[in-house]
């Protein structure tokens, strides 16, 4: 079977066809310097004018969270009652393991199988290519793309934790944390860093008999919040939720909703233009490590550098200059 040319994944895309969307991320996913040039063809004519987005009308939502705190339980009950209201939402699952070991662990639609099958929802797995450049590369493009096929609320899953949750949150409206009772992250496993970015914190799982512990740990988050969020900015909401019983998920989307009322819309928009900068300086090291990879000079010393600097006989330092030398042609 013939590749789509590109107009024909143009217009697959706006008519909301899931296989020309599959299709299309795919390429603003892909590393190759052809298909580079191919999604750069593709989202001008997505998005019309080069903006990146910055007028689009989709809600964007972060979620992370700390390990088993339930984010794909908890992303399927808020999709499924996104979908029952007439929205169509578009997941995107970041796994930055591959940063370190070059693969990921691609189970979300296993964890999500009732999302996964709704006409109105579109679930992408998404390995980060690399390096957290990557990330931000593949994942605006591909909210780009869904956003353009129709989705009007993306939610993008950052599945490991440390920068990556820093890269997802600047490229959303809202960054939402969800975290557990009787973990230590209401006061210590929570990195001040995190509760500087979160725009909404939730404490999951608040279900049964931890439903009291939930309530605490949301008050004592809530405490430790004010020490470290001016009094002019906005106020995260601290709140309780049950992603797998479905309690106080309502009530978590309407506070992600007053945070986007909050910003307004001139707000949102110089918001995402400052996204924008970000990106495109994002891109340019993605595409300098990209280049520097690929580059014939330092393609011929690599496996010498490396060598000699696993044997200790050559520092890092100088391995470092004289790859970038090779690099320059010197």
């Amino acid at each position: 079977m013939a590749q789509p040319t590109v107009p024909e994944l143009l217009a697959g895309v706006r008519e909301g066809r899931r296989a020309a969307v599959s299709r299309a991320i795919t390429l603003v996913e892909s590393g190759k310097p052809a298909h580079r040039a191919l999604a750069r063809e593709l989202l001008t004519g997505l998005t019309g004018e080069p903006d990146g987005g910055v007028h689009s009308p989709a809600v964007r939502v972060g979620i992370s969270g700390v390990p088993g705190v339930g984010k794909s339980t908890f992303i399927e009950a808020l999709g499924a009652r996104l979908t029952a209201a007439g929205h169509r939402v578009g997941v995107l699952a970041v796994d930055p393991s591959s940063v370190r070991t070059g693969g990921s662990v691609l189970g979300d639609k296993t964890r999500m199988a009732r999302l996964s099958v709704d006409p109105n929802a579109y679930i992408r797995p998404s390995p980060s290519a690399g390096t957290l450049g990557g990330v931000a590369r593949a994942t605006v493009q591909a909210m780009a793309v869904l956003e353009a096929g129709g989705y009007d609320v993306v939610l993008v899953e950052t599945v490991g934790v440390g920068q990556s949750e820093v890269t997802v949150a600047g490229m959303v409206d809202t960054f939402l944390f969800l975290t557990l009772a009787r973990t230590g992250d209401q006061l210590q496993g929570i990195k001040k860093g995190i509760l500087e970015i979160a725009d909404v914190i939730a404490v999951n799982k608040a279900d049964g008999d931890r439903e009291q512990e939930a309530r605490v740990a949301a008050r004592d988050l809530a405490g430790a919040l004010r020490l470290v969020r001016g009094k002019d900015e906005w106020a995260p909401p601290v709140v309780t939720c049950s992603g797998l019983t479905d309690v106080g998920v309502e009530d978590l989307w309407e506070r992600v909703q007053a945070h986007r009322d909050h910003l307004g819309a001139e707000g949102l928009a110089a918001k995402r233009s400052r996204q924008q900068l970000d990106f495109t300086w994002a891109l340019v090291r993605d595409e300098l490590d990209q280049r520097l990879r690929h580059a014939p000079g330092v393609r011929a010393i690599r496996e010498e550098v490396r060598a000699q600097v696993l044997a200790g006989d050559l520092p890092a330092t100088v391995a470092a200059d004289r790859i970038l030398a090779a690099y320059d042609g010197r």
